[in-house]
């Protein structure tokens, strides 16, 4: 394959509607594997887009009331606090090491 990535490519669809996006095209936009991207029509063509990391997100909410990475820092608080959440949960459910005797 060529290195460019303006040459068309044949891609298979399977019986379930898949295709694989071509690695160069994956490695240039930093489509990671497994992921996710966008997909939606536009003037008549479907368009596959690259959904931003977080890290990329960081600042686009920013305004005069907040930092740039306070949303990202607010994502992250939200993540830890399901973790610690389900993390207690599975304690909970978990048996016990003793039995009764």
């Amino acid at each position: 394959m060529s290195s460019s990535t303006r040459n068309p490519e044949v891609v298979r669809i399977s019986q379930k509607g898949q295709a694989t996006i071509p690695k160069a095209l994956r490695e240039k936009f930093g489509i990671d594997t497994p992921g996710e991207v966008f997909i939606y029509e536009e003037d008549e063509r479907i368009i596959v887009e690259p959904i931003p990391s977080l890290e990329e997100l960081g600042g686009i909410h920013a305004d005069t009331d907040r930092e740039r990475g306070d949303v990202l820092e607010r994502v992250r608080e939200l993540k830890h606090e399901e973790r610690r959440r389900e993390d207690a949960r599975g304690d909970r459910l978990r048996p016990t090491d003793t039995e009764d005797e």
